[in-house]
């Protein structure tokens, strides 16, 4: 994993989650099928050559992206699905060019690049380990207490047990889920913390959400990809 671009995967096993939300103080069990998960975020060097763009605040090709939407994730992953010969994973019936009004569609047979469920990304944080955080934060994670108020190259702190980097910490990650539709609508979760947020918001546990057209500098995505049976 030397080159460290964000579409290095893992395959991450079957297995079970408790998703919990703090707001409204409920938890729920989901089974989660094998898939598999990039070891890092996406990085700047790899959004910029399939895409041609460079939305970040901080420049350098080991970086992760950030100040991309959601939008911009789910048309990076059928971007790069497309160039690699995969079906893409989603389709999309365009809106306004802010987001507004578009439509996406997950197809579930499709053996492209995606965004993780929540479900999958909390399985492949956890890595079998059941407390907030697969290690000490201090060596798994940037966050306000050691970032430098700034994002870093993706990979510079300890995996968690299954290969997994900055899955707490760095950069947000985009996932496919809508938080909580009834109340919130579209808006989108958000999982892992940032370099910006205090210990508290990097535990595997922790969601936020944000609206899919939302864009700033501690937000990224890591890709996922079904395990398609042929």
């Amino acid at each position: 994993m030397g080159t460290r671009t964000g579409k290095e995967m893992i395959a991450v096993p079957p297995g079970q989650v408790v998703l919990s939300d703090r707001r409204t103080r409920r938890s729920w069990t989901v089974d989660v099928a094998a898939c598999q998960l990039a070891a890092f975020p996406v990085t700047q060097g790899l959004y910029g050559e399939i895409t041609g763009l460079r939305p970040a605040a901080a420049h350098g090709d080991r970086l992760p992206v950030e100040g991309v939407s959601w939008w911009d994730a789910v048309r990076f992953c059928n971007a790069l699905s497309e160039r690699e010969g995969f079906t893409p994973a989603y389709r999309l019936d365009d809106g306004d060019s802010d987001g507004d009004g578009e439509t996406v569609e997950w197809d579930t047979s499709a053996d492209g690049y995606r965004l993780p469920t929540e479900a999958e990304w909390e399985h492949a944080c956890r890595a079998g380990t059941g407390g907030p955080r697969y290690g000490p934060l201090d060596e798994i994670a940037w966050y306000r207490d050691n970032a430098g108020e700034r994002a870093h190259e993706v990979g510079g702190k300890r995996p968690n047990s299954w290969g997994f980097h900055d899955m707490l910490g760095n950069v947000w990650d985009w996932c496919w889920d809508l938080y909580d539709p009834e109340v919130y609508g579209t808006y989108r979760v958000l999982r892992g913390g940032g370099w910006f947020d205090e210990h508290w918001s990097c535990r595997a546990s922790a969601r936020r959400r944000s609206h899919p057209t939302f864009q700033v500098d501690d937000v990224g995505f890591r890709l996922a990809r079904s395990s398609v049976r042929r």
